[in-house]
């Protein structure tokens, strides 16, 4: 691929990706939270029971030391809470509180919404291939190292 279209390909994966930050924190703003938070949100509804703090970590693809700030912030807020895992004392789990489940349940339909209004106009094929390159891109700056001197 010529350098040109690679710079055009991650300037535009960029500010889409700032536009989509941007306009998220328009969505969740009103109702008290980030989206960051709306994240844990909706991992730990569709988890079912409960999760790792390290399990929620790798399903966001975050760093521990932002999840532990994060989970901080939301239990202070009484939207999750950490319970010992009985099979190793050194793991917390987390779970949803009721208030928690409350407010993903407000917030999810208008996320639902917008992200339909999103893809709208796009196959399933065009989708399962847009998502395919950005996973080779995300690889790709995961992967990359910097020319040495």
């Amino acid at each position: 691929m010529n350098i040109e279209l690679g710079h055009e390909l991650t300037r535009t994966v960029i500010t889409t990706a700032e536009t989509f930050l941007r306009e998220g924190q328009r969505l969740f703003r009103p109702h008290g939270i980030t989206a960051s938070q709306f994240n844990v949100l909706s991992a730990l509804a569709n988890v079912g029971d409960s999760i790792s703090q390290r399990e929620l970590g790798d399903l966001l693809v975050v760093d521990r030391s932002n999840v532990t700030g994060l989970v901080d912030r939301m239990e202070k807020a009484g939207w999750v809470r950490r319970v010992d895992d009985p099979a190793d004392r050194r793991v917390h789990r987390l779970e949803l509180t009721p208030s928690g489940r409350r407010l993903w349940q407000k917030i999810s339909p208008a996320y639902e919404a917008v992200v339909r209004q999103v893809v709208s106009g796009l196959t399933e094929k065009d989708a399962r291939a847009t998502l395919a390159t950005l996973r080779h891109l995300q690889g790709g700056a995961t992967a990359w190292r910097l020319p040495t001197d």
